[in-house]
């Protein structure tokens, strides 16, 4: 019972997580949040990615993990080609689903880097408004 839990909490957690890295810049109450939850998937896939393969994600490691022991064995190798399978149905080429990823990814960060400093540079000078 407690890795059917787990089980949903990942799929719930990862899934609210992955939606915020990629639409959390668009709000300023939560921009910074964004930010640093970006920083922290660019951190798993790029820097833990030396030492475990390069996109690495410690989430889908511990969600592959207690899903193995739930008897699963997901053919996908990420998560985002995981929940387009599962949510969906569509079986896309996995290696064209990463480079999606990859993509909206990096659009995501260079959008949340440049919002956060264009407000934290307005907010130096006393411009208060919210754009």
């Amino acid at each position: 019972m407690w890795y059917q839990f787990l089980n949903i909490f990942f799929f719930v957690f990862h899934t609210v997580f992955t939606l915020f890295n990629i639409t959390g810049w668009m709000f300023p109450a939560i921009r910074k949040w964004n930010l640093i939850t970006l920083l922290l998937t660019a951190f798993s896939w790029f820097v833990l990615g030396i030492w475990y393969g390069w996109g690495y994600c410690f989430c889908t490691d511990w969600h592959w993990d207690v899903r193995g022991r739930l008897g699963y064995h997901d053919a996908q190798n990420s998560y985002i080609h995981f929940l387009l399978v599962k949510l969906t149905g569509l079986d896309m080429n996995a290696q064209t689903v990463e480079l999606l990823t990859l993509i909206v990814f990096l659009a995501s960060l260079v959008f949340s880097v440049w919002l956060n400093v264009r407000d934290y540079n307005g907010n130096k000078k006393g411009d208060y408004r919210h754009y």
